[in-house]
């Protein structure tokens, strides 16, 4: 069984929504990144590898360039319970590679920075193709920077439901306001507003359910069900953070907060401390600890015996909506690690970072065998001219 990869989020979307804070203007350059994603227990892992360049075209245009190819294989859970006795939930394999690209293009007015950006996305059964416009205007002497942005994504995923539309589509829309303030020389804070919308098939077509149906009296037998989605999704965010710098330490503090809600049911919140401690002309070191906490969608079920949910055996978005995917259930995850940066050379930047993350549940019902638990190494390099 091939899976396409659990949390894959299109490349334009992940940058406008991962890029909260408006990014200071870059020297041309061309960055490389590689990272390694493993699981523990034989799970997912990925490697991805990225290329980055930014090149000025003229005195007031920017071009930037993304490329991105992810390698991806293992074994993640199906959405089955586990057997009676065993506190191990079912697995698949997953075995895909995923090539993306974007592009972006930016102009520097006298108080305004206007950028579009186009991108698309390619794995064996989900094509994505999106769109992004973002302006930044700079107010107060520069002290204060406004960002709004909005961004699309037209998408089609491959189902198996229907032998004559083997695809079917897949809409999304967000937008971001926000603002960043230079309150002292030493700190800066930001607070953003996103907003976002997903319409057409949301479910995951490789997720199952279970129900025991009962044949006859006493007697019940097991029947597994393709989950099913509701067609509409909207999301909201509300992220602040905080930059305070000292001099005297030869180093900076981050602290950021994130609250996330949407009409699944499900709200989260993020909690991300990250310390750069500079040795040195030409050496750093942060050390990065994140925290996230989430609540259960309200259609998540770790099986269907419970409920009077009758399971439909195609995709009914009017009908009602069940997933036992473990992503939708009520879990924590923290994250922590370290990441050092060399400059060898004015022109040249090395970098490496080595992270744990750990991912548990909290329904008390859902094994945790279900819940990964991953090493992420990272190297990147970066040539500026």
């Amino acid at each position: 069984m091939i899976q396409r990869r659990p949390g894959a989020i299109p490349l334009a979307i992940f940058l406008f929504v991962a890029s909260p804070r408006p990014a200071a203007r870059s020297d041309d350059s061309l960055s490389y990144k590689y990272e390694n994603y493993t699981e523990a227990g034989g799970r997912v892992g990925v490697q991805t590898q990225g290329i980055v360049a930014n090149q000025e075209i003229g005195a007031d245009m920017r071009l930037g360039l993304t490329a991105v190819t992810d390698a991806i294989a293992g074994a993640t859970p199906t959405g089955l319970p586990a057997p009676a006795g065993s506190d191990q939930v079912p697995l698949a394999h997953l075995s895909d590679h995923r090539k993306a690209w974007e592009t972006d293009l930016s102009r520097q007015f006298s108080a305004i920075n206007i950028s579009a950006g186009l991108s698309e996305s390619r794995e064996h059964d989900y094509i994505s193709t999106g769109w992004s416009l973002n302006t930044l205007t700079d107010l107060d002497q520069k002290n204060t920077t406004l960002l709004v942005g909005v961004a699309g994504h037209d998408d089609d995923v491959e189902t198996f439901y229907d032998p004559q539309r083997i695809y079917v589509k897949k809409h999304s829309f967000n937008a971001i306001m926000g603002v960043t303030q230079i309150l002292d020389p030493r700190t800066t804070v930001t607070l953003n507003l996103a907003w976002g919308r997903e319409t057409g098939y949301l479910s995951d077509q490789y997720k199952l359910v279970e129900q025991n149906i009962e044949v006859i009296p006493g007697v019940f037998f097991p029947l597994v069900f393709a989950e099913n989605r509701p067609s509409e999704h909207n999301t909201g965010v509300v992220f602040a953070s905080i930059n305070r710098g000292f001099p005297e330490a030869h180093g900076a503090l981050e602290g950021s907060y994130r609250f996330y809600g949407d009409t699944y049911g499900v709200r989260a919140n993020t909690v991300e401390l990250q310390w750069l401690q500079k040795i040195g002309d030409r050496f750093t070191v942060g050390p990065d600890l994140r925290y996230y906490e989430q609540n259960a969608a309200k259609f998540f079920y770790y099986d269907l015996s419970t409920t009077d949910i009758v399971p439909s055996t195609t995709p009914n978005p009017s009908g009602p909506a069940y997933s036992s995917d473990y992503r939708l259930s009520s879990l924590f995850t923290t994250t922590y690690g370290l990441k050092a940066v060399w400059k060898p050379r004015d022109w040249l930047q090395l970098d490496v970072a080595c992270d744990r993350y750990t991912m548990r549940g909290r329904d008390g019902i859902t094994p945790q065998s279900a819940y990964p638990r991953a090493n992420i190494i990272t190297f990147g390099a970066k040539i500026s001219w």
